[in-house]
Formats: C-alpha cells, sequence, structure tokens
C-alpha cells in the first residue's frame, strides 16, 4: 500500500513538473486588465498565476532601464503631473529617471484605439513608470521564486537616435540581471536581433528568443535586394531558403517567438527538432489558444493570463502557482 501511494504521488510530481514546463506567459503583465508594463500589471498577472512576467524596456538619459513598450512615452497612455494627457511622443532618452517618474500611465486615454481594444482594463491613476529593478522588487515580495522575466529590448535599427546602441542596452540590462543573480530566470528577447547577438556574447548561459513578425504591418526578417534584414544582424534568409526555424537556430536562438498568425503545427515540429521551443505571440482568443496547444507550442504570450489560464485548466495541463502581492 505505502508503495502504491508513493508510486501515485512520484507519478503525480512527475506530472505536474513536466506539464509546467507549458510557459503561460503575461504580455506586459497583464495588459488586458491593468495598465500595460505597470507594477499593478505585473502583480495581477502574479494574483493569477503565471510562468513568465513579459515586459519590455528602454533606457533614460541617466542610463536607468526602465519598463516600456515604446522608446517614447505614448500620448494615449501618458498623463503629466498636471493630470493633462500628453499630445506628442516624448523620447525616454531624454528624460532622466526622476523626470520620468512625474508621468502617470495608470490608464489609457478615453476615446482612443487602445481604450477600444482593451475594454476590461482597469485604470490605476497615480501610476508610475517603474524601472526594470522594481520588477524584480515586486516578485520578490510576492514571495515567488520560480516565476521567470521574459525581457524585450526596445530597439529599432532603423531609428538608432531613439535609444543607445545594442551593446549598450545588452550590457545595462545584464548588469542588472547578474546583479540580482537571475541569470537562470531570465530569457532575453528582440526583433533586434543584434542585441541578442550581444547577450550570446557577454552572457550564453541566459536564454535568447528570437521574435519575428512576417506581415504587411511588420516584418523584420524579409530579406530585401538580397541583402539580410536590417533587424536580423547580418542572417540573410536567402541563405536558408526562407526557412525562418533554420536561421534562428544558427543565429544561436534557444526560442523563436513569432507572430502566432505565422505560425502552423509543421513549423512548430521542425524549430523544435531543431532544439528550440515555440512561444508564439500574442494570443487573445480561446480558440486560437486551444489550436496552437494542439500544435504543440512550449508556451503562449497573452494579454490575458487569466484566459489562458482557464484554457489550461480545462484541458488537465498543470498551473504554475498564484502569488498575490500588492503592487
Amino acid at each position: 500500500m505505502l508503495f502504491r501511494l508513493a508510486t501515485i504521488w512520484f507519478c503525480s510530481v512527475l506530472y505536474v513538473s513536466g506539464a509546467s514546463a507549458f510557459e503561460l506567459q503575461g504580455h506586459r503583465g497583464a495588459r488586458g486588465l491593468m495598465p500595460e508594463n505597470t507594477l499593478p500589471a505585473f502583480a495581477m498577472a502574479l494574483s493569477i498565476g503565471v510562468s513568465t512576467l513579459e515586459l519590455d524596456l528602454a533606457v533614460t538619459a541617466d542610463k536607468s532601464v526602465v519598463v516600456s513598450h515604446n522608446p517614447a512615452l505614448d500620448p494615449d497612455m501618458t498623463r503629466n503631473a498636471a493630470g493633462v494627457w500628453i499630445e506628442k511622443q516624448l523620447l525616454i532618452n531624454s528624460l532622466n529617471f526622476e523626470e520620468l517618474q512625474t508621468f502617470d500611465v495608470g490608464r489609457i486615454r478615453p476615446g482612443s484605439r487602445a481604450a477600444s481594444r482593451f475594454p476590461e482594463q482597469q485604470g490605476v491613476d497615480g501610476t508610475s513608470m517603474p524601472s526594470l529593478e522594481d520588477v524584480f522588487d515586486l516578485v520578490e515580495r510576492a514571495g515567488n521564486n520560480s516565476v521567470r522575466f521574459n525581457i524585450e529590448t526596445k530597439i529599432s535599427p532603423l531609428e538608432p537616435q531613439d535609444t543607445v546602441d545594442a551593446g549598450t542596452f545588452a550590457a545595462l540590462v545584464l548588469a542588472l540581471v547578474k546583479a540580482r543573480g537571475l541569470e537562470d530566470r531570465v530569457s532575453i528577447q528582440s526583433f533586434d536581433w543584434r542585441t541578442l547577438q550581444a547577450v550570446q556574447t557577454e552572457a550564453p548561459e541566459l536564454e535568447t528568443v528570437y521574435l519575428t513578425a512576417q506581415q504587411d504591418w511588420l516584418d523584420n526578417v524579409q530579406s530585401t535586394a538580397g541583402k539580410a534584414s536590417p533587424w536580423t544582424a547580418e542572417f540573410n534568409l536567402d541563405d536558408y531558403s526562407g526557412n525562418l526555424p533554420q536561421m534562428v537556430k544558427a543565429a544561436g536562438g534557444d526560442v523563436w517567438s513569432p507572430f502566432f498568425g505565422n505560425v502552423s503545427p509543421a513549423l512548430v515540429k521542425q524549430a523544435q527538432a531543431l532544439g528550440l521551443k515555440v512561444i508564439p505571440w500574442t494570443v487573445n482568443d480561446a480558440a486560437m489558444m486551444e489550436t496552437l496547444i494542439e500544435a504543440g507550442v512550449d508556451g503562449l504570450i497573452t494579454d490575458f493570463p487569466d484566459r489562458l489560464r482557464a484554457v489550461m485548466q480545462a484541458r488537465g495541463m498543470a498551473l504554475p502557482p498564484a502569488t498575490p502581492v500588492e503592487p
């Protein structure tokens, strides 16, 4: 009897351990529910229970690493100290950290396109843009020692004046990660593969995530005039006969993170056969979540981690722990 119980316990642990490899990633924390890339959004994601906090970074004039999807303050998400919506974008690298803290990013501007896309998002007035260290501190307060961080460097080869250079960006982020001893819990992702190449050189122990999109509104991998895309660090898709997983593998990536509309079961199998994990972005529809899970992906990035968690629970998949915390 004791042997049977021990066997059941061992198999149960094995099931949970294996199944939990599926990554439930909260996009910008929990963008659909709370103001994106803010401590309230990350606290919401932790309270729901996610495997990974997905977030984006920018760098201020005084070289502080802050959490922002754009290199500039967004007029549809930013009010000044007087509570007035800003009228135009303001580059984050033109402000020092103290100046940046005077802006309120806790609500979407009413009537904007973003407001219509995320009607469930709760405003949290008085919310300032956090630093990367603030996010690390939040997770530490939650007592969550397992949640991962999928950190995107927001940098464009087409607009070099908007950010620090790729090497400097990577070095600033790596210094913070190493100071906290989080190398085994951090992935660095980017559409601009130059940052990923720098990370692989300076910190090969970190997981690198190669973001891709092949759409009319964004195509960061397409070769033009026989030359490599400016986004792909000299890797040319033509050299791989248009085979994107092979190019990501050749670049040294650990994870291929494509736009979900570019994913097929065949590509998932092909990438995994090369040793890559496949984690598409950004999936908010429950039916599409089901389809991609059936295709065998290793995880999903979503604005609504509560929806993905419900899908996983209904399928009997292991769930990451929920760790409520005050932002």
